[in-house]
């Protein structure tokens, strides 16, 4: 993933890339986590839009789509999507969610692309 913003213009020790690292962590931590073990499988899927926006976007084949739970302050977990739509939201982004032919979801983060295009 780091390669492929890296080709796209974006420096990997940029605050955008770091951004970018910690949402697909927690999409996928969570495609991992509330799935259940009923999706065995999930994709990572980046693409630069129009050398405008980066849309982040992680499968999986469970339907239960992400919900906001309440956070205990003594609480370990609950909180990623909190973190998600925040991180997005402090970028100019937003959080999105679509379903899948098969019965899934996508969850995407839209992000303003601010890197030169590679030309």
């Amino acid at each position: 993933m780091s390669d492929v913003l890296a080709e796209w213009g974006l420096g990997r020790d940029t605050d955008t890339a770091e951004t970018v690292r910690l949402v697909v962590s927690e999409l996928v931590t969570n495609a991992v986590q509330h799935t259940f073990g009923l999706s065995p499988t999930f994709t990572v899927d980046l693409r630069l839009e129009r050398d405008e926006r980066l849309r982040i976007g992680v499968t999986d084949s469970h339907p239960r789509w992400p919900q906001r739970l309440p956070a205990a302050v003594q609480q370990d977990n609950g909180r990623g999507m909190v973190i998600v739509r925040w991180l997005a939201a402090e970028c100019g982004g937003r959080l999105s969610v679509t379903p899948t032919e098969e019965g899934g979801k996508t969850v995407w983060i839209a992000l303003p692309w601010t890197a030169p295009v590679q030309t």
